[in-house]
């Protein structure tokens, strides 16, 4: 299948994203914004989580759709920053519609683990690092490896980062992932020395450094506690809340993937679905022909694929820092 033109999550339709860091405490923020809304779902796998707004997306609860998601560094703290997104949002009038004119926006939210990365334990996020990740949204290529949310981001013990990547489907539909990668287990196969799925790669996106066997450092695996990889996969397709809850978990599968172990006492692992509506999903004949059985079944595979896409160029565009090395400073198998 071939990738979307910009190969991330801003090729599907009505989706912006934003990023915010601060350099000096190796901490930020990554926003994607939906102005005109879009119907949500999650799934949460780790065993330590840190979110935000999550219980409000089970298909059997009010609302349907949301106008942001936030995926931010600075563990429990770091939440602070969906307060700014939701001012943000407010002050121009999106969100669920109140009394008096007044709007709520709905922005749902996952944290991970990296403090004591930077020049302070726990760094200085706060609701203003949320509204200027907004300010910075646009619907070009997203920056990856060290932008954003990624720059704190560690996996396995390299230097992780902020990644996406994006397909376009057979029957016209797109599907796409933006992640930080911030894991316990390990992105390389230490037996090749390659990225666990390089087998995914589409039109030569992981380059010359994807194709580079690599040996591990003999430190092993990553820090145990401090750890989370977090992301969000979307898509074009009009989905209910519960079609959007099955691709939150089948994009689980991606992350299991291109990650071992994943999941772990030590991850908060959780995927947020965003869909925005923009094309109905194809209609399949036979006894399954009123779910829509099929068309999932291939837009979820596509998410899954798309989000250990994301995990290996996210991994492959960091770069040294904090004393973690990124996966292109390592020495050949």
């Amino acid at each position: 299948m071939p990738r979307g033109p910009k190969n991330s999550l801003t090729d599907v339709e009505g989706i912006q994203v934003g990023h915010y860091l601060s350099a000096p405490h190796l901490c930020g923020v990554s926003v994607a914004l939906c102005p005109q809304g879009a119907v949500a779902g999650v799934d949460v796998r780790g065993a330590a989580p840190a979110t935000r707004e999550t219980d409000l997306l089970a298909p059997l609860n009010l609302v349907q759709e949301v106008q942001a998601v936030v995926l931010t560094g600075g563990s429990v703290f770091g939440l602070a920053s969906a307060d700014g997104v939701v001012r943000w949002l407010a002050s121009r009038g999106w969100g669920f519609p109140l009394d008096e004119g007044q709007v709520a926006p709905i922005v749902p939210a996952a944290a991970f683990y990296d403090l004591g990365r930077g020049q302070d334990y726990v760094p200085p996020i706060d609701a203003t690092w949320g509204a200027r990740a907004c300010q910075d949204a646009q619907d070009g290529p997203v920056p990856l490896g060290n932008s954003g949310a990624g720059i704190g981001a560690v996996a396995g013990g390299l230097k992780g980062g902020l990644g996406s990547a994006s397909e376009v489907l057979k029957n016209g539909l797109t599907a796409a992932a933006l992640v930080v990668v911030n894991c316990l287990g390990s992105v390389i196969d230490s037996a090749s020395g390659l990225p666990w799925e390089a087998r995914l790669e589409l039109d030569g996106e992981l380059g010359d450094l994807g194709r580079r066997a690599v040996r591990l450092p003999g430190q092993g695996p990553g820090q145990a506690a401090r750890n989370t990889t977090i992301g969000i996969v979307a898509t074009d397709a009009v989905l209910t809340k519960a079609q959007a809850q099955k691709m939150a978990q089948m994009a689980h599968d991606g992350l299991a993937r291109a990650i071992r172990p994943a999941h772990t006492m030590f991850d908060g692992d959780t995927i947020f679905c965003l869909a925005t509506g923009r094309r109905p999903l194809p209609q399949t004949p036979g006894f399954f022909a009123g779910t829509q059985a099929q068309a999932l079944n291939e837009l979820g595979r596509a998410m899954a694929d798309c989000f250990s896409r994301a995990i290996m160029r996210g991994v492959l565009a960091a770069t040294s820092l904090g004393g973690f090395s990124a996966l292109r400073d390592l020495p050949p198998l």
